[in-house]
């Protein structure tokens, strides 16, 4: 955990490993971070001599060009891997890429993959640092960091706020990490979406499932949808595009049953028209970009500290 000015996880792999300390001193250090992004040049020294590789095996723009973005700005080689151009389209195994990764002496390995639990089987493969940037339907932390950051930005709290978040619920590493993470600073989490996509036991994790939209959102501080993704829209027990954006849909006079001030979020990619019609998606509510602009510093802040931990 992080106590004083010291944070010793050496992985990153949930937002569940996080206290509320930990929480607190990634995100100050992102902040120290963010001017970095505004300089002429934008280029520190911190990570000069390290080696940082993204190993993406699922479709990434926002986490996969964000991660990079936050490497070369602190002077990091950063190299890429996707799974099209990885062995393991010629039957090589998880295990023997990341042993062979390991024996290139990388700093930093990135991760994204399509099963829950990749990036800790990853650690016990390689000596380098990992950092989870989504695993199945399980976590995106870093995703979950940058929220946080964006609410405490907007709000001025982490606390006592009420956090809607209406979608995908079931298939969102997204929507876990965010109901971890404002719930462990104080936050209501309350969700809604359709039946088969609101998972059982997500109560556990300190989430309220709301019956409808209009309870969902009513006088909440912040509004995130999520995507639908549209690669299940065969499933017959969802509903159809259409209906979705009249059901689930963040409309304007929806959002005007949240607080005046409420702030809309989206991790990304938005399905304009479904989740959100354009006239919210790029409203004066909308704090979307902001959500990516924080994302570099906060992947900063990761790469950062867990160098720290070496």
């Amino acid at each position: 955990m992080a106590s004083g000015n010291v944070f010793t996880h050496r992985h990153i792999l949930g937002m569940e490993q996080l206290s509320r300390e930990d929480i607190s001193y990634i995100l100050a250090t992102a902040d120290s971070f963010k001017e970095i992004s505004t300089r002429t040049i934008k280029k520190v020294p911190t990570l000069r001599g390290h080696t940082v590789i993204n190993l993406f095996f699922e479709p990434s723009t926002r986490t996969r060009l964000s991660f990079e973005v936050a490497a070369k700005r602190m002077s990091a080689d950063t190299f890429n891997i996707s799974s099209s151009t990885s062995s393991t389209t010629k039957g090589e195994t998880l295990a023997d890429t990341a042993r062979n990764i390991a024996a290139m002496h990388p700093d930093i390995i990135i991760i994204r993959h399509s099963c829950a639990g990749t990036p800790l089987l990853l650690t016990r493969y390689v000596e380098a640092a990992v950092i989870n940037a989504g695993d199945g339907a399980h976590e995106h932390p870093s995703q979950g960091l940058l929220d946080l950051m964006t609410v405490k930005e907007h709000r001025g709290t982490l606390g006592g706020l009420k956090i809607a978040i209406v979608g995908d619920i079931a298939h969102s590493r997204v929507a876990r990490s965010d109901i971890i993470g404002f719930t462990r600073m104080g936050s209501a989490v309350h969700i809604y979406g359709p039946a088969p996509l609101i998972p059982k036991g997500i109560d556990l994790l300190g989430a309220t499932v709301c019956a409808s939209l209009e309870e969902a959102v009513r006088d909440a501080d912040v509004v995130m949808t999520l995507r639908i993704q549209r690669e299940r829209q065969n499933d017959p027990l969802l509903p159809s595009l259409r209906e979705y954006a009249c059901q689930f849909g963040i409309s304007r006079r929806v959002l005007s049953l949240a607080k005046p001030d409420a702030i809309v979020m989206h991790p990304g990619p938005v399905n304009r028209g479904v989740e959100l019609p354009p006239e919210v998606a790029d409203g004066p509510q909308s704090v979307i970009l902001d959500q990516v602009t924080n994302g570099v510093a906060v992947r900063m802040a990761l790469l950062y500290l867990v160098m720290g931990t070496a």
